[in-house]
């Protein structure tokens, strides 16, 4: 399914959830909704299942105007995080019940089931009730019962937030794997940069309600539109300095360094302006790259664990910079400790005084 919104609106009393949203979605693909909470993904995903009218503008399928079409006249399938079961059913009936509501023959519908459950690797809970399950298995049931339909459509408001990291790794490869043959249009709402890049295929950053940039995923991330799309396509969020930028294409940030842009940036060279540098937490290291890497000299805040990586809380000792590093691995280091980080002026994001992007690392390697 070609879905398309057209400068779609939504005001509630005094509030207005979204503002004249403009988006196509690739046909037969992963779309993810990428963005922070209350940013506008569910209203989103509500207006194009027509259960929200929008206040202007237009929803379209395949070319035509579903805007005041009910979802129940609608090829389309959606789940919630709060995952949704009866529970006086079996799972084999929870699965069957919107083929019983078609009214499709009995024999398909035993099909249809079977092979949906075998899929998600539940086939040998057919006969259960939903409150024998655990949470990774009901979500798979009510996953089931939307995906037996095989809508042309299908919204999965954060599926998978509420399972732990293991389950959702696990459903997160599965489902990848059963849409894989691009004949059903996925939209995929999450907060979490990682989900999106693990799942590929196209990205969409929602924020406070608009629709900042679209596109294939890994584009998105390495040219992020502006310095708001920056922040929220990275977790934790890219360091930002507001810094000067000379006519000869070097940086001057507020930490006491200056960096050449030359190889980096070369659609910043000749501009003599305020910019923001932006510097990917993973981008600041303790020992330098290479040659061109310049040090930073700090003092470590607060360092956090996280599984196998260490995030490093960072005070500059010129101009009192907070810094973010993400490092990989198990790092002890004392509190207090003065030490350097190291940034590689070809990793940098240089944005304009209007906040646009003008360079970024994909640049230095001929990248569009």
């Amino acid at each position: 399914m070609v879905l398309e919104l057209e400068r779609v609106t939504v005001v509630s009393g005094a509030q207005t959830h979204l503002y004249g949203v403009d988006l196509r979605l690739v046909p037969g693909a992963i779309n993810v909704l990428l963005g922070p909470t209350q940013a506008g993904k569910t209203t989103l995903m509500r207006v194009m299942a027509g259960l929200d009218r929008p206040a202007t503008g237009r929803v379209l399928a395949d070319g035509n105007d579903v805007t005041g079409v009910s979802v129940r006249q609608r090829n389309l399938a959606m789940v919630y995080q709060q995952f949704i079961n009866y529970p006086a059913m079996t799972v084999f009936d929870n699965i069957a019940s919107p083929l019983k509501l078609q009214k499709t023959p009995a024999g398909e519908v035993e099909r249809r089931v079977h092979e949906v459950a075998a899929k998600l690797h539940i086939d040998h809970l057919l006969q259960r009730r939903p409150w024998e399950l655990s949470g990774g298995q009901q979500q798979r049931c009510a996953l089931a019962r939307a995906l037996v339909k095989r809508s042309s459509l299908v919204l999965l408001d954060e599926p998978l937030v509420n399972l732990d990291y293991k389950l959702r790794e696990e459903l997160r490869v599965e489902l990848s794997a059963l849409f894989a043959d691009g004949k059903t249009t996925v939209v995929y709402a999450t907060t979490e940069p990682l989900e999106a890049l693990l799942l590929g295929g196209y990205t969409a950053i929602v924020d406070r309600g608009r629709v900042l940039q679209y596109g294939p995923t890994l584009d998105v991330y390495n040219a992020p539109a502006n310095v708001d799309v920056a922040a929220v396509f990275n977790d934790p969020p890219m360091n930002m300095l507001v810094s000067d930028l000379t006519a000869d294409g070097t940086a001057r940030l507020p930490i006491g360094i200056d960096v050449p842009l030359e190889r980096a940036s070369a659609r910043a060279v000749g501009r003599s302006d305020t910019c923001h540098i932006g510097i990917r937490p993973g981008h600041l290291r303790l020992a330098p790259q290479t040659q061109r890497s310049v040090a930073v000299p700090c003092r470590l805040e607060l360092a956090e664990l996280s599984g196998s990586e260490t995030y490093l809380h960072l005070h500059t000792r010129q101009g009192g910079v907070d810094l973010v590093a993400q490092l990989q691995g198990v790092h002890q280091i004392d509190l207090g400790t003065q030490l350097d980080v190291y940034i590689d002026p070809d990793e940098l994001f240089v944005f304009g005084a209007d906040t646009k992007l003008l360079s970024g690392p994909e640049a230095a390697h001929g990248a569009h």
